[in-house]
């Protein structure tokens, strides 16, 4: 399938990713960031009428087998998941396999171009070697794939443009907003006036949510004198409110997420001393998967200031990516044509 516009916004929690349906709607996916080394042996393939083989696929990268997708385990012997946490994510083979994966899913074979996102503290750095390196054709594994072209936008934009979509009146170009992407590793934040950013008051840091799912994970193997190290497990646990079990037997998390706020007001104390206090902004705008985490020590932070976490935040940049993918390439259309 050809796409003009595909957005991938490879989180380290989720990879999530965006195009427009032959209906005009946006559809989206979503799996974990989870790219550890494929199986020899497959198992749940081997006969059909007792195991139910998982919606995984295998993404070769550097001749090393990966396995992507929704049903990717997230659990694995001794911690290890397949999951990279590091400020030189991007630069890495799991990145690279996860990105790769969202393309396969989404039955892609050639984009025109591919919007991608970056924490703000890494654009400098990493926006060029992502353009470079993802344009072209390859062969993944599964199948080809063309992209013709690459662009880099820093990630809580895309947040911006996905809530001003349908309310441009709230979100003109005089109108000051700040947009908070709690995500898994990092939490960013920009503060643009319509939308252009203003550097200075733009920034992002290690730690997102994972810091508060490590915590928590740490204060139970101190309660239940073992060590705890699926972290994944907690995450989903808290995100889908569903219990979370150790050796069977359920745990409130409640009181350990209590105790872990120290680390989240820490986050918010820093976005506080960049941005000041807001008085001209119109709002503030919460995204990312570990919003609701964070959203009551951002209220607090900011009383005065109206709060919006925008609808489905987990998906909320790559569907922004879209959006200005698409933006984009009308233009350059446009300006051909003229």
């Amino acid at each position: 399938m050809k796409t003009s516009v595909f957005a991938i916004d490879v989180g380290y929690g989720n990879t999530k990713y965006a195009y427009r349906a032959a209906s005009g709607t946006i559809a989206t996916g979503m799996f974990p960031s989870l790219a550890p080394l494929a199986a020899s042996l497959v198992l749940s393939r081997h006969d059909d009428r007792m195991l139910t083989a998982r919606n995984v696929s295998t993404i070769v990268i550097d001749e090393i087998e990966y396995e992507v997708g929704p049903d990717v385990s997230l659990s694995a012997a001794y911690g290890n998941t397949g999951r990279t946490l590091s400020n030189d994510f991007v630069a890495s083979n799991n990145y690279e396999a996860l990105l790769f994966g969202a393309i396969k899913f989404a039955g892609v074979t050639h984009v025109e171009r591919l919007l991608l996102g970056l924490p703000v503290h890494t654009m400098s750095k990493y926006s060029g070697a992502l353009r470079d390196q993802f344009t072209g054709t390859f062969d993944y594994g599964p199948g080809q794939v063309t992209i013709d072209k690459v662009v880099v936008i820093p990630q809580p934009l895309g947040s911006l443009v996905a809530a001003s979509a349908n309310r441009q009146s709230e979100f003109g170009r005089d109108h000051a907003h700040l947009v908070i992407d709690v995500g898994y590793f990092t939490t960013d934040w920009v503060y643009a006036t319509g939308f252009t950013m203003d550097d200075k008051r733009s920034n992002g840091m290690p730690g997102g949510a994972s810091q508060v799912y490590q915590r928590i994970a740490d204060l139970i193997g101190k309660d239940q004198d073992d060590k705890v190290e699926e972290i994944e497990l907690i995450d989903k646990a808290l995100r889908e409110k569903t219990p979370y079990y150790l050796f069977g037997q359920p745990i409130d998390l409640d009181p350990y997420l209590q105790k872990s706020q120290p680390l989240i007001n820490g986050v918010v104390e820093e976005i506080k001393s960049k941005v000041g206090s807001l008085s001209s902004a119109r709002s503030i705008v919460l995204s990312g998967g570990g919003a609701s985490l964070y959203a009551p020590a951002i209220r607090k932070g900011f009383p005065r200031v109206p709060i919006e976490v925008v609808e489905g935040p987990c998906t909320a940049n790559a569907k922004g990516f879209l959006i200005v993918g698409e933006a984009g390439l009308a233009r350059e259309r446009a300006a051909a044509k003229a």
